[in-house]
């Protein structure tokens, strides 16, 4: 005769849980707790794990202050480099015009995305400090005929440069700076915590190891 229907039973208190019928209810862990585990008494804590909860509680602390602290004193500094090179820049490179001595290839695909980041070299022709006529190479847009100016930059020796930096561009580097310092912080800390857990880590397997040896040669003797 089948087995009656048995009576419902309460639920389970808050904080329980019985995932099965066949296992007996288990209390639900704290994440606090699990994650703060070296840092609570308990008989199981060795020194090594008091040790590695103390520097990481140390490397965070510090990777917190330094990090903004690091961006600020790199970006800062950076912002003077790069204002500096770009006043330099604009005092001792002039602009001038150029003439294309033969006409810049075609790109394949007039008119793309692509063709208009392109650029030929080309052989021009220009005006140096000293008032007498250069040539040399530069990049220009693709499909320029031969005779048309541009406009170019030249050092002091009648060099082809690159324009003074802009303000643009000085922002854009300071921030590349200043981020990358605010980065370096917590990767020195993550570094400095991983290495000295891999080595507390082995310590204490050597410890293990000898605590063994310990144990398993005192046996019973019958």
């Amino acid at each position: 005769m089948p087995a009656g229907i048995p009576e419902p039973q309460p639920p389970p208190p808050e904080g329980r849980h019985r995932p099965d019928d066949r296992y007996p209810a288990q209390d639900v862990p704290d994440l606090p707790r699990v994650t703060l585990w070296r840092l609570r008494r308990n008989p199981l804590r060795r020194r090594t794990d008091l040790l590695q909860a103390w520097l990481s509680l140390g490397l965070f602390l510090t990777a917190l202050a330094a990090a903004p602290t690091a961006m600020f004193l790199v970006g800062d500094a950076a912002y003077g480099h790069y204002r500096e090179t770009a006043d330099a820049q604009a005092r001792t490179r002039r602009p001038t015009t150029a003439v294309l001595l033969h006409p810049a290839p075609r790109h394949p695909e007039p008119g793309s995305p692509e063709a208009k980041r392109t650029r030929y070299p080309v052989e021009v022709r220009f005006t140096g400090p000293d008032g007498r006529p250069r040539t040399a190479r530069t990049d220009v847009t693709p499909g320029l005929p031969a005779g048309t100016a541009i406009d170019i930059w030249s050092d002091p020796d009648g060099r082809l440069t690159a324009p003074p930096l802009t303000t643009d561009e000085i922002r854009s580097r300071t921030m590349g700076w200043a981020i990358l310092a605010f980065l370096t912080p917590p990767a020195l800390a993550a570094a400095l915590y991983a290495t000295t857990s891999l080595t507390l880590h082995h310590r204490n397997l050597r410890a293990w190891d000898r605590a063994w040896r310990g144990t398993s040669g005192t046996g019973v003797q019958r």
